[in-house]
């Protein structure tokens, strides 16, 4: 059995009696970010088509996909900073309305640069939306309760891509702008945050042993958290944007297949997010990444190994089931070694690494697909995901801080 305490400067209160519409109203808003780019992935064949007149076009709608992944690497450093220091709720609450504009854009607009400069504004509001429910999360619940809530937060976003990547499926099918609808869906949930949602207390600044105000630190577990959330993302990326057409050329399935398919793994991803709490209470962290990695190493190895279509189900339930794990178990493990006062820019670099390595990921394997093709593509990734899986055993980590007596406050999350 784990145990857990707090983090090392404190935590701010949890969230008052009769709080369940707020914490409803972040694990909607989480939901959200599941929307940036997978939910038009059935789309990008037909859209190809349509803008086939313009240079370059099957590159740049693959970048309709994922230019929202740059502007919210970009982004959420920044982003980060403004959770932190103007607050969590005016932050969401922008990035929630900027979210149903910028998304729903494609509905209207016929011009393919003009609909990328729409994705672009879309980033920035996932950029918002992301770090400050994580952020909001990590304030209101310590120990055990965050994880179980992180949890919840990755199996709502796996149940949004359920429904959003399947009916962006049937959408597609009708026509390439369908999916562009389903963003409007953020309209209605920015008067939930406004009513719901409270701007909790700022967290008491730590003091050194003299009694003096002490700076907060940085954590060094950060930048390898980083690292991992980077190259995550490269791997698992190569779905959305390369198994519509991966596809169609093993079995001629079609946009409302693909996004079924697309939604089993997503399925599968909330499932698993939804037993994460109970999972961190049994294992500590860098067990439970190593065991994410290789479920992705094995997932893309199911992949990309045969043409079958069962077995490539099969790999993208295993795939999902390594996602459901990754967010929850690594923002759980960040943040219990951040200060509650730097939480949004901590946070906020999560984020930016999660969607950086997004809009790498076409970008780098896009040209191996012609030499070793997309199956070809799948077994690599397959191979770094191995790889991360050796690095992360012969690794080690520093030991949590032992925890103080009981009359004085714990000093770290003990993991």
């Amino acid at each position: 059995m784990v145990t857990h305490t707090d983090g090392p400067t404190g935590h701010r209160p949890q969230p008052p009696t009769g709080s369940r519409p707020i914490l409803l109203t972040l694990l909607l808003a989480s939901m959200l970010t599941t929307m940036a780019g997978a939910i038009i992935a059935p789309s990008l064949p037909a859209m190809e088509k349509h803008f086939s007149a313009v240079d370059n076009s099957a590159f740049l709608v693959r970048m309709v996909l994922t230019v929202p992944a740059l502007m919210i690497a970009l982004g959420a450093p920044f982003v980060g900073t403004l959770v932190d220091r103007v607050g969590r709720k005016p932050v969401l609450t922008a990035s929630v309305a900027l979210f149903g504009l910028a998304g729903g854009s494609g509905l209207l607009l016929d011009n393919l640069y003009a609909i990328l400069a729409g994705r672009l504004l879309l980033g920035v509001a996932v950029a918002g939306i992301m770090t400050a429910t994580t952020t909001l999360v990590t304030d209101y619940y310590p120990g055990q309760a965050r994880s179980r809530v992180l949890g919840l937060q990755a199996g709502f976003m796996g149940f949004g891509g359920v429904a959003f990547l399947s009916l962006g499926g049937v959408l597609a099918d009708l026509t390439w702008r369908g999916p562009f609808a389903i963003y409007l869906v953020a309209v209605p949930l920015t008067a939930l945050v406004l009513r719901y949602v409270n701007e909790p207390p700022a967290a008491p600044a730590p003091q050194a042993t003299d009694g003096r105000r002490a700076t907060a630190r940085f954590p060094a577990l950060a930048y390898g958290i980083y690292a991992l959330v980077l190259i995550s993302q490269i791997i698992f990326y190569t779905v959305p944007s390369q198994l519509p057409f991966y596809l169609k050329d093993i079995g001629g399935i079609g946009a409302s297949g693909a996004g079924l398919a697309i939604a089993l793994m997503s399925l599968a991803n909330a499932l698993v997010g939804l037993n994460y709490g109970r999972i961190n209470q049994r294992f500590a962290f860098k067990p439970v990444a190593i065991a994410t990695f290789t479920l992705l190493a094995t997932g893309f190895a199911a992949i990309g190994a045969s043409s079958s279509l069962p077995l490539v189900l099969l790999g993208l339930v295993i795939v999902g089931s390594g996602i459901g794990l990754l967010i929850p178990n690594l923002n759980t493990w960040l943040a219990s070694r951040t200060p509650a006062a730097l939480r949004g820019r901590v946070l906020g670099g999560v984020t930016s690494c999660l969607f950086l390595g997004q809009f790498l990921s076409p970008a780098l394997t896009q040209p191996m697909t012609g030499p070793i093709g997309i199956d070809g593509v799948y077994l690599a990734t397959a191979a770094l995901a191995a790889l991360v899986v050796a690095a992360l055993l012969l690794l080690r980590t520093p030991a949590a801080p032992a925890p103080r007596p009981a009359t004085a406050p714990a000093t770290a999350e003990q993991h």
